[in-house]
């Protein structure tokens, strides 16, 4: 029975224990149920993903309406994979923000607090499962909107100058999403995107299809923080509490990034995508410029935080020029690294929230001699910033050998330097954390005596994301050969895809203009 209703119980599950947490009389009661729904969604996500490696993609009709009429939810490879990432991400995050979240907020918001996490959690799976824009809109909005509390909560006061930022320009992307998929209703009259793939067919050519795609673009866009409409990015996690930084870093752009995937590629189409717009080339020259903007601003950050938060514009980047590609193994290994990375920055993040947790800061000048005084703290961090770099036997350096393999494959030999440049630039930036927690002497005798180790309840989360990022490394069965999968059910039901996107002499042939 439970099974049936596996994919709405996803996003009720959590949705249901937000409320349901302002009513407990504590912040460890609150922590308890949370943490134990957030467990059963990662249950749910499990049995979810094997049913649709055994039977294929699942159906469900909410209230027995039939699509398109109907609210339908639907889950196929690619969406099953996100939805396993953020239950297991989350999962893990909660029961670090046991005692991160007590440390850094007052105790009266630690209800509240723990709801909201619940809320993201239901608005981030409801984006990933459901297949109606609109309702995938409406989602966002619950997930936009539980992020802008969340980071409020901060210790310094700037975490609300962060938080309101945050909220004028996700408003902005919003209202661009809203109009773009007003304007598909207003031709199709309809809002199921399976429903939207057959009828936009009729009206691709049209100057309202143009503008309804540039919309929702552009509003997707700002939600993904894609430069040059990142700037709330940095703020935002740098101020936010440790436990949502690590979240948001690891699964919020995430989500994003898929709704972009399920708008080119499920409702839009290749055809109308690459041949009809100059979306490739637009999207190429903001990948690449993400990428060296974001690796070069993090190279002068002070704060360790906001130099992950850089960091994080950066594979943004990557995810998108790997999008670009128009190719197989370029979206192979864009939803790839939507996965490691993941992993990477959500473990990245909790370390800095261990030295948070000891330090109060993670000001790289309050960081020297840290190595030293919090050896495994560190040690995870070390792991994850080689994993960022791309250094083998890490997820990392799977990523970026599949996005370098896809981008010798089109022949983009300088997009190839390019690529290996910017990683030079990670090795700068991670090297600057690492100087200054194992290169330098603590200012004063009595700041040594005073750092001890992160607790277990801190230091085991953060180390199985770390272990995550060599074993799959290592094994890349889950992630790898997964996302290969995904890449190519989610190509293989469009028309003409290997003349139009997957070769590119045939392309040229037929005077198409994938770039």
């Amino acid at each position: 029975m439970i099974s049936q209703h596996l994919l709405v119980l996803l996003v009720v599950l959590p949705l249901i224990g937000a409320p349901l947490c302002l009513l407990l009389p504590s912040g460890h009661a609150a922590w308890l149920l949370t943490v134990t729904i957030s467990g059963l969604v990662w249950w749910g996500a499990v049995q979810a993903l094997q049913q649709v490696l055994m039977a294929g993609p699942l159906a469900y009709a909410l209230g027995g309406w039939a699509a398109p009429w109907g609210i339908a939810y639907r889950l196929d490879l690619l969406n099953s994979l996100l939805v396993l990432l953020i239950a297991s991400v989350s999962w893990l995050v909660m029961i670090y923000a046991g005692r991160s979240a007590a440390s850094e907020l007052r105790a009266s918001r630690i209800t509240g607090f723990y709801s909201t996490c619940l809320l993201i959690q239901s608005g981030m799976l409801g984006i990933c499962i459901t297949a109606d824009v609109f309702n995938l809109f409406v989602f966002l909005e619950i997930a936009a909107l539980a992020s802008y509390i969340l980071i409020s909560q901060g210790q310094q006061r700037r975490a609300l100058i962060a938080a309101y930022q945050y909220l004028i320009l996700g408003t902005i992307g919003a209202t661009f999403m809203l109009i773009g998929i007003g304007l598909l209703y207003a031709m199709t009259g309809t809002l199921n995107m399976a429903d939207l793939a057959l009828r936009l067919v009729e009206v691709q050519g049209t100057r309202s299809a143009h503008t309804a795609f540039a919309f929702i673009v552009v509003g997707l866009a700002i939600k993904l923080a894609l430069f040059p409409l990142h700037q709330w990015l940095p703020n935002a996690y740098a101020f936010a509490p440790s436990a949502v930084s690590a979240l948001l870093a690891a699964v919020a752009t995430k989500v994003a990034i898929y709704a972009l995937l399920r708008f080119v590629f499920t409702v839009f189409g290749v055809a109308f995508v690459f041949q009809g717009t100059p979306f490739g080339w637009v999207l190429l020259a903001l990948a690449l410029a993400a990428v060296l903007s974001g690796s070069w601003m993090a190279c002068f950050q002070r704060n360790a935080k906001r130099l992950l938060a850089y960091s994080s514009v950066t594979q943004i980047g990557y995810m998108v020029l790997g999008l670009s590609m128009a190719s197989l193994s370029g979206l192979t290994a864009s939803i790839l690294h939507l996965l490691n990375h993941a992993l990477i920055k959500g473990g990245l993040f909790m370390a800095l929230g261990c030295v948070v947790y000891r330090l109060g800061s993670a000001e790289l000048e309050r960081m020297h001699g840290i190595g030293r005084q919090m050896p495994w703290t560190m040690a995870a961090f070390v792991l994850g910033g080689l994993s960022l770099i791309g250094v083998p036997l890490t997820a990392g350096f799977v990523s970026k050998w599949m996005l370098l393999s896809a981008s010798l494959e089109r022949g983009w030999w300088p997009v190839t330097l390019f690529i290996l440049g910017a990683t030079l630039l990670a090795v700068i930036y991670i090297g600057r954390v690492v100087e200054a927690a194992y290169f330098r002497q603590p200012k004063t005798i009595g700041d040594t005596g005073a750092v001890k180790e992160a607790p277990l309840s801190l230091l085991v989360p953060t180390w199985l994301l770390a272990l995550a990022n060599l074993y799959l490394g290592v094994d890349t069965r889950l992630t790898l050969g997964l996302a290969g999968l995904a890449a190519a059910e989610l190509g293989t039901g469009l028309e003409d895809i290997p003349s139009l996107v997957f070769h590119q002499e045939a392309n040229e042939a037929a005077g198409g203009v994938v770039p």
